[in-house]
């Protein structure tokens, strides 16, 4: 009985959940922008911060991994961008060296940053910031997703609290 009923619930809504999942994987709107639309669908908080976790967290590690592709092969095909791309990933590693720092400052930092919810943070920067400076996605991926979780406690926060507002 239970469980056909929240079987129902479940295709009932499959329609916003897949919409909070998509927007979440977007790069710049990611869960900030995610959890206000599954609210403004009629979603609940907690529905709608798992959807929006989970969409922003699946492409990391392929973000990770693909980004530094991406990066090496840009490299590779104009020389005006590899001077560029070569001249800050040589600049960043000198500063921080991936196997010395990896497990410390680099990942305090895009933990650090991610959270924040302004444009420019987020999970797609940390995955940008660990590829150029060649931080693996074992050990990239665990502070992300702690930022995420962070950002999404945030911002769904703020969303309760503008909902409010508006109601009154």
């Amino acid at each position: 009985m239970l469980l056909a009923l929240l079987a129902g619930h479940f295709a009932e809504n499959l329609r916003k959940y897949l919409t909070v999942f998509g927007v979440a994987m977007l790069p710049v709107v990611e869960l900030r922008g995610a959890i206000p639309i599954g609210k403004g669908l009629g979603l609940s908080y907690p529905e709608t911060l798992v959807c929006a976790l989970m969409g922003n967290m699946l492409p990391i590690p392929f973000g990770i991994v693909f980004l530094r592709r991406f990066l090496e092969f840009l490299s590779r095909k104009s020389e005006f961008l590899k001077k560029r791309i070569d001249k800050k990933v040589d600049k960043s590693i000198a500063k921080h060296d991936p196997a010395k720092y990896a497990s410390a400052f680099i990942l305090l930092a895009v933990f650090v940053a991610i959270p924040i919810p302004l444009p420019g943070t987020g999970a797609w920067t940390g995955a940008l910031i660990c590829a150029f400076l060649g931080v693996r996605v074992r050990d990239g991926f665990p502070p992300i997703a702690v930022g995420v979780i962070g950002a999404g406690a945030i911002v769904t926060a703020l969303t309760a609290a503008g909902f409010k507002l508006m109601t009154r």
